[in-house]
């Protein structure tokens, strides 16, 4: 296997669970906060907290993950 793919491979497995991983755990804080998003109508200050906390979790996750398994270079 080409050193390329093999990095371009834990590349894209790294953004896959990070994001899905992530937004997951942030949906889920979001909820165990009271900031519930996903199924509550309107805007208010805790839906918009709710996102941000989604949002959160998924740029941290992936990049946790890009530097777990890229050894730091993502």
């Amino acid at each position: 296997m080409s050193r390329d793919f093999n990095t371009a491979w834990r590349a894209a497995l790294a953004d896959s669970l990070g994001f899905v991983g992530g937004g997951v755990i942030g949906l889920l804080a979001g909820r165990a906060l009271g900031w519930e998003f996903i199924g509550v109508p309107g805007w208010a200050l805790p839906q918009i907290l709710g996102l941000a906390l989604i949002l959160a979790g998924m740029g941290g996750c992936r990049w946790l993950l890009r530097r777990w398994l890229l050894g730091g270079k993502g």
